[in-house]
């Protein structure tokens, strides 16, 4: 593992704690009430982060042992299987949720100097990535969706680092567009050229992050806002 990869595998860390940290505070009612992602409850975002974790943990164990398999058997089934544990009691999604961070954080410590450069499948098929993206990946997951709870932890609490490395991954699905723009982030003094460039966007890296994943926003922006879908 390079310092590159050491580093973001000791952030996700130190993110998956805080995830950890308010899923233990939770209610048993607050499972069941909306998250902030379309027709999902809390219960659906903690069932999706454990079942992510078991995922890339399974797909990289499988990998380490020399037998590959792929992240998800398929679309459908990652689907169906999010709507199964998501019924769970909370005792046992919290558990789960727990189990499958340290699943994972063993899978990655058990990764060779060579692992990091293999690649794993999504689904049989279908999209490959390498291993050596895994953490950076995880990480987006864990910050991300832990905001989606819609609880006391949100994108203002996002990292800088963690902010600057998202912007432009959230910004490259849009790089299609006719009309280009520039966001600027006043807390990380940095900008990114959105498909060219052009009219700038400013806002704070967490607020720039959280309305390029689609998630709106855009009243705590200022500039020639664009229109650009939801998540």
């Amino acid at each position: 593992m390079d310092d590159k990869t050491a580093a973001v595998v000791a952030a996700l860390a130190d993110a998956t704690n805080r995830l950890v940290r308010t899923v233990d505070a939770m209610t048993d009612e607050q499972y069941a009430e909306p998250s902030l992602l379309p027709d999902w409850t809390r219960a659906h975002v903690v069932a999706h982060l454990a079942l992510n974790a078991e995922g890339l943990g399974g797909a990289l164990h499988g990998m380490n042992i020399g037998e590959p398999a792929p992240m998800y058997r398929s679309n459908e089934a990652r689907d169906a299987d999010i709507a199964e544990v998501a019924a769970l009691p909370p005792t046992k999604l919290r558990d789960r949720l727990l189990s499958s961070a340290g699943m994972f954080a063993d899978a990655v410590a058990h990764v060779s100097e060579e692992g990091w450069e293999d690649e794993i499948e999504r689904v049989p098929g279908g999209m490959h990535f390498t291993v050596a993206s895994i953490p950076a990946r995880r990480r987006t997951e864990v910050e991300i969706h832990h905001a989606d709870l819609g609880l006391a932890y949100s994108s203002d609490d996002w990292p800088g680092d963690f902010c600057a490395a998202l912007i432009p991954v959230m910004a490259a699905r849009l790089q299609d567009r006719d009309e280009g723009f520039t966001v600027v982030a006043t807390d990380l003094n940095r900008s990114w050229d959105v498909a060219g460039g052009g009219p700038e966007v400013r806002g704070t890296g967490g607020d720039l992050g959280w309305w390029l994943s689609g998630r709106g926003g855009e009243d705590r922006l200022s500039g020639d806002v664009p229109e650009i879908g939801e998540w």
